[in-house]
C-alpha cells in the first residue's frame, strides 16, 4: 500500500489495493467488499490506513453535504425546467412531471454522482468501485435478510417512536411524504422509485462510500455511528416544523440508519441494504396510505408513516 499519510482522499491514493477483487480474494475467500477487507488489517487506534479520525469525520460530513446540496440544486433545476416548459407551451404538467421526475433525477445525479465522482477521484475504475462498495449478487441468507429485515426495522422504529413520542414533541412533517399521500395516484410510481432509486442511491453514498471510507480509519461501531450521524440530519431539508419537531424526526431516523449500517457491515453487500432500504420505505408509504385512505380515525398512524417513509 502507499504511505498511509498520503492515502487519504486524493488522486494519488492507492485505491487499487482496496478495490482490486484479486487482492482481497486471498484474504476473504473471494468475497468482494474491499473496503472492509483492507480496513480490518488496519489498527484503528493508530489512525493509519484511512487518515486520522478527525479527517475521516470531515470527509464523511463533506460527502454528505455535497450529496444534499447536489440534490437541492438538481431538483430545483429540473423542477424549474418543467415549470418553464409549462409556461412556454401552456402544458399543464402532472405530478409525475412536476414532483416525481425532479425527485428521481435529483437522487440519481446527486447521490450517485457524488459517490462515483469521489471514488473515481481516488483512482478507482468500475471493477474496483464495485469491489470497494461490495456490489454483488446476494446469497440465499443475504436475500432473506434483505426481505425480512425491513419488517424487523419497522417494528423497532415504531416501538422506539412510540416511546419518543411519549416524552418528546410531535415529529416534523415530511414534505415529500405528505405530497405523495395526498395524491394516491402516484403512490405506485413512488413505491417503484423507493425500490429502484431511493434505496440504491442513498445507500451507495451513506453506507457504500461514507461508511466504507470511515472503516478505513475507524472500528466497526464508530464507523456505523458516523454514517448514521451524516444520514439522519441530512433529511432536515425535507422537513417542515419547529426545531424541536425536526430534532424528534431526526432522532427517529437514527434507528433504521444504525440497522442498515450494521447489516452492511455484517454482509459486506451493498445490494442487501439497498433492497432493505427500498422495501422499508415502500412499506411505510403503504401503511400511511392505507391508514389515511381506509381508516380516517387512524390518521395519526398514517402521518407517522408519512413522516418516516422519506428515508
Amino acid at each position: 500500500m502507499s504511505d498511509p499519510s498520503a492515502s487519504d482522499d486524493g488522486p494519488g491514493d492507492d485505491a487499487r489495493t482496496r478495490g482490486d477483487p484479486t487482492s482481497t480474494a486471498a484474504s476473504d475467500g473471494g468475497e468482494p467488499g474491499g473496503a472492509r477487507a483492507v480496513a480490518d488489517t488496519v489498527d484503528p487506534s493508530d489512525g493509519e490506513g484511512g487518515g486520522s479520525a478527525l479527517r475521516t469525520i470531515g470527509v464523511a460530513f463533506g460527502l454528505g453535504i455535497a450529496g444534499i446540496l447536489g440534490l437541492l440544486v438538481v431538483t430545483t433545476l429540473v423542477g424549474g425546467a418543467v415549470f418553464a416548459l409549462s409556461a412556454l407551451t401552456e402544458w399543464e404538467p402532472s405530478l409525475l412531471g412536476s414532483f416525481v421526475a425532479p425527485f428521481v433525477v435529483g437522487q440519481i445525479v446527486a447521490f450517485v454522482g457524488v459517490s462515483l465522482g469521489y471514488l473515481r477521484w481516488r483512482g478507482m475504475d468500475r471493477s474496483e468501485m464495485a469491489a470497494y462498495l461490495g456490489i454483488r449478487r446476494p446469497s440465499i441468507v443475504e436475500s432473506v435478510i434483505a426481505v425480512i429485515g425491513p419488517v424487523l426495522v419497522l417494528v423497532t422504529v415504531f416501538v422506539v417512536g412510540s416511546l419518543v413520542l411519549l416524552v418528546g414533541p410531535e415529529p416534523a412533517q415530511n414534505q415529500g411524504a405528505q405530497t405523495t399521500l395526498e395524491n394516491p395516484s402516484i403512490i405506485p410510481v413512488m413505491i417503484v422509485a423507493m425500490l429502484l432509486v431511493v434505496g440504491p442511491c442513498e445507500e451507495i453514498l451513506f453506507r457504500g462510500v461514507i461508511q466504507s471510507r470511515a472503516r478505513e480509519a475507524l472500528s466497526v461501531v464508530p464507523a456505523i455511528l458516523l454514517a448514521a450521524s451524516v444520514f439522519a440530519p441530512a433529511h432536515f431539508v425535507s422537513l417542515t416544523g419547529g426545531v424541536a419537531a425536526m430534532l424528534t424526526t431526526i432522532s427517529l431516523l437514527f434507528v433504521p440508519s444504525l440497522i442498515f449500517g450494521a447489516v452492511y457491515e455484517y454482509t459486506e453487500n451493498l445490494v442487501v441494504v439497498a433492497v432493505m432500504h427500498g422495501l422499508y420505505n415502500s412499506i411505510l408509504l403503504t401503511i400511511g396510505y392505507v391508514a389515511i385512505r381506509y381508516a380516517p380515525e387512524m390518521e395519526g398512524a398514517g402521518q407517522a408513516g408519512a413522516l418516516l417513509f422519506g428515508l
